[in-house]
């Protein structure tokens, strides 16, 4: 077993240096630094005794999973930090996100504490089987390996098409691995966080409709605010982490907000996908509950995933291509649009349609589900902007607001994580004092005669310089991570099929003789180095011993709450079990 994961790190080492060197010397001939500094947060004590950040206002419109921890990253440094979130106040609403080796790693550089209590909340799934099985063929919830003797022995099953190597590439890194958090619970930690460096750090029921910048470039710079109750506010630098329909990005790209356009395939400068994924959420003793991690079986125009997301319960999402606006269950996470129009045998009898034919095991997943905790969603993204800033004089972007991406990697939430520690660093290390001595007219400093700045036009110049390289230190990854995503489900959709067999003729088109083609080429190539390039951005460093002992004291907590949840289940049943406190289907992705 140590020969092939030796050999997937190794292959995946090499190309991973590859990307990155290439990534590497485009950004240093922008001027941009090629990775983000490797350095810890400064308390916030030592931060706010430099005067440049603690008067340094920032504003961030949006209080989601990007905003909060890009609040808490730049009130770590020593900057002063003001949410305005559009809803009334914070509600548990919302499933699991998942978090992938490279948010953990950055969750660890900015607080190691931090990182102890999401780990309190959290479920593992990179430690444990994860990959592609076959929709149609997999039987019984076998844990058969994925070996290719299927082809000359009929007995050995052909369930797995490929395994995704989370484990080893994350151990490549030496970082923690991949696993789900509920989003409320992960909210809720940051909101402590913050409020624990500056109490009233958020307004909630203010979100912010539209900003104004000096008309003239230079000067001291600043941004007002105008609030959705019609006060304004001013700041020296607005974030808009205001999601895929963001405001502050309509403002700055000149979009027009709300506005749907080629029959619903463009909507605000964001273009439908070609896809719809319904979502839903049981409390199952699935027979490899405790082998498997998630799973996404594949099928003819079609993919089914299901993953474990702690305390029993097993989420499950639907893809398959379809016109927009085709309802059948409730608008789910954050869309517009109120219940659907649900076929008469309800929403779980529709998909069972859908999927007619493929494995039990994807049916007794759906079986075990209520109609009335699955949510519906049309899929948008955006090309990436590789030809507009993501930042204008002192405003910027950060995550969906900027680069929404399909949910496949799981790195939605994973890359707005990434955009705030590097906000955060380049913000700061633009406002240190000899960064400013250099533009300022100050004593001491050169230009001192009148060749320079006054200090406050001075920190205004830093601050827009630093958002500029903001958006040069992100571009090359984030739209990296954007292409990859969009890619795996116009793969699996388009060009994939339930693989060849010698002993059926369940695949038969040149798309199944194809996919039986990929597979070695997936197994030993392409997925160790997405993974792989995925988990290289990792300021905390190599972590040690400390993966290893957090994965074990997770083990033993993750099977005494699910077999507590099972037993609770056997009582009700398992979908009133996971109905009992609201629906709660949402995507693993910010």
């Amino acid at each position: 077993m140590r020969q092939p994961r030796l050999r997937t790190a190794l292959v995946a080492a090499a190309l991973v240096a590859l990307v990155e060197g290439g990534a590497r010397a485009r950004l240093a001939r922008a001027g941009a630094p090629s990775r983000p500094p490797l350095r810890r947060a400064r308390p916030a004590a030592a931060a706010s005794a430099e005067p440049s950040l603690a008067q340094t206002r920032v504003a961030i419109a949006g209080g989601g999973v990007g905003g909060l921890f890009a609040a808490l990253c730049l009130l770590k440094k020593g900057f002063d930090v003001t949410v305005y979130e559009r809803t009334d106040a914070f509600k548990r609403f919302g499933g699991p996100i998942q978090l992938a080796s490279n948010a953990l790693s950055t969750f660890h550089a900015v607080d190691p504490q931090l990182l102890a209590r999401v780990m309190g909340k959290f479920t593992y799934t990179g430690t444990r089987a994860c990959g592609i099985k076959d929709g149609l063929r997999s039987k019984g919830f076998a844990m058969g390996g994925d070996n290719l003797a299927y082809l000359w022995d009929p007995s050995v099953g052909a369930d797995w098409y490929v395994r995704f190597p989370l484990k080893p590439c994350a151990d490549l890194w030496n970082l923690p691995y991949t696993g789900v958090i509920d989003r409320p619970d992960l909210q809720e930690i940051l909101l402590d966080a913050c409020r624990a460096l500056k109490p009233d750090f958020i307004r909630n029921g203010e979100a912010v409709l539209s900003y104004a910048q000096p008309a003239a470039p230079g000067g001291d710079g600043g941004v007002t605010l105008t609030l959705a109750s019609g006060a304004t506010a001013a700041a020296d630098v607005l974030v808009g982490c205001d999601g895929i329909w963001s405001s502050v990005r309509s403002q700055m790209y000149g979009e027009t907000r709300g506005e749907l356009r080629k029959g619903g395939r463009e909507r605000q400068g964001c273009t439908y996908s070609g896809y719809t994924v319904f979502a839903g959420e049981t409390v199952l003793p699935l027979p490899d509950y405790y082998e498997c991690g998630y799973k996404v079986y594949i099928g003819p125009k079609r993919y089914f995933v299901t993953s474990d997301v702690g305390g029993g319960r097993v989420q499950w999402y639907s893809f398959f291509a379809t016109e927009p606006g085709m309802k059948r269950a409730r608008s789910g996470w954050g869309a517009d649009g109120g219940a659907g129009g649900a076929s008469a045998d309800g929403v779980v009898g529709y998909l069972k349609g859908l999927h007619a034919g493929w494995s039990d095991e994807v049916h007794a997943v759906l079986d075990a589900t209520s109609d009335a905790s699955i949510e519906q969603r049309d899929l948008y993204d955006r090309r990436p902007e590789l030809f507009r800033s993501w930042s204008d004089g002192a405003v910027t972007l950060l995550g969906d607001a900027v680069h929404p991406m399909m949910p496949n990697l799981g790195q939605g939430g994973c890359q707005a994580i990434e955009d705030a520690y590097v906000l955060a660093e380049t913000l700061a290390a633009a406002l240190e004092p000899a960064a400013l001595d250099a533009l300022a007219d100050v004593p001491g400093a050169p230009g001192a005669d009148g060749g320079g700045l006054s200090a406050s036009a001075a920190r205004g110049a830093a601050v827009r310089g630093a958002l500029q390289r903001y958006y040069k230190a992100r571009i090359a990854r984030a739209s990296a991570v954007q292409i990859l995503s969009r890619l795996a489900s116009d793969l699996i959709i388009n060009l994939f099929d339930t693989p060849w067999s010698p002993h059926d003729d369940k695949g038969t088109d040149w798309k199944s003789y194809l996919t039986f083609f990929w597979k070695p080429v997936l197994q030993y190539l392409v997925f160790p180095a997405q993974f792989a390039f995925l988990y290289a951005f990792a300021p905390s460093g190599r972590m040690g011993a400390l993966p290893a002992q957090l994965e074990a004291a997770w083990k033993e907590r993750h099977r005494a709450e699910a077999e507590a949840a099972f037993e609770h289940a056997r009582g009700l049943g398992s979908a009133t079990a996971a109905a009992q406190d609201g629906p709660k289907a949402s995507f693993i992705s910010e």
